[in-house]
């Protein structure tokens, strides 16, 4: 699924300015929803048992309830935050590993560098689905098991991108004039090399946030994710899979959004990484 998403956004040409308003404009509304659904929605997951499994467009369920008569909108919308907070915590956490282990690599070289990429080969050799489900079993799963184990499994990438960009930023002049002027080590990686490989920097982040949100949402959907009775698009799918045709609604639109979202975070990862390109390109 996560090629599917990457073969769908891989950009042919330069991107409409009406995709990327609409694009924005999604992403903005799924931003709102994490930040203030569960306000809006404080019992979303309060059982009605006498109102279960409704069809969608039924009075006051717009797309209807599950089998337990919980209101399919309500869980959707509360579920947002679950479904994309912790998505882009593993995008940020792997990238800030990244960062720092890559540029050390790629800087300091020796056995540093050697260390790390024996490290990075190690975590890449592993199935990160199945060593999330192996792992997540053995310690109880839960949110934040699953968010720390996703940001130590997808580091390695980020640790290699961020490796290649400073290799190919140290051999260049500045370079060689920071360290003439006796700068420090860290000052020359953090301060001078690092902002000139911040376009792979901003593109892999929401690469990986659209990583991140399939995987999340899969583990969700194993039953290793959230815990059961929490809202969110992953565990709606699994708790809904049932009643698909009951109430194809409680099923359809978590997927849809998992989905789009991911499409959605893409796309935008490809247009800043065109237009830090082109920008990096004028200076």
């Amino acid at each position: 699924m996560t090629a599917a998403i990457a073969l769908i956004t891989t950009p042919t040409r330069r991107r409409a300015p009406w995709m990327m308003v609409i694009v924005g404009v999604f992403l903005a509304m799924i931003a709102l929803l994490a930040a203030f659904g569960g306000l809006l929605f404080p019992d979303a997951m309060r059982q009605d048992i006498l109102a279960s499994l409704l069809p969608a467009g039924s009075e006051g369920h717009p797309l209807g309830t599950d089998e337990l008569g919980r209101d399919v909108l309500a869980m959707t919308i509360a579920g947002t935050a679950s479904s994309v907070v912790g998505p882009v915590l593993v995008a940020l956490g792997s990238m800030l590993c990244g960062i720092v282990l890559g540029t050390l690599a790629g800087y300091e070289r020796g056995w540093l560098d050697f260390a790390i990429g024996r490290w990075t080969d190690l975590l890449l050799a592993l199935p990160v689905l199945l060593a999330a489900i192996v792992v997540s079993g053995v310690l109880g799963g839960g949110y934040a098991v699953t968010v720390v184990l996703l940001i130590v499994l997808f580091s390695p990438s980020d640790i290699r991108i961020v490796r290649a960009g400073v290799l190919e930023q140290t051999a260049r002049p500045y370079i060689e004039a920071a360290q003439m002027l006796s700068l420090s080590r860290w000052r020359v990686m953090f301060r001078h090399i690092l902002p000139n490989v911040s376009t792979l920097v901003i593109t892999n982040v929401m690469l990986n946030t659209a990583f991140a949100l399939v995987a999340f949402s899969s583990l969700s959907f194993l039953g290793v994710g959230v815990a059961p009775g929490v809202a969110d698009w992953g565990r709606q799918l699994t708790d809904n899979r049932a009643i698909m045709f009951d109430n194809p609604a409680a099923v359809i639109v978590p997927a849809l959004l998992i989905i789009l979202v991911a499409c959605a975070v893409n796309v935008l990862g490809d247009w800043l990484g065109e237009r830090l390109s082109r920008t990096g390109a004028a200076a």
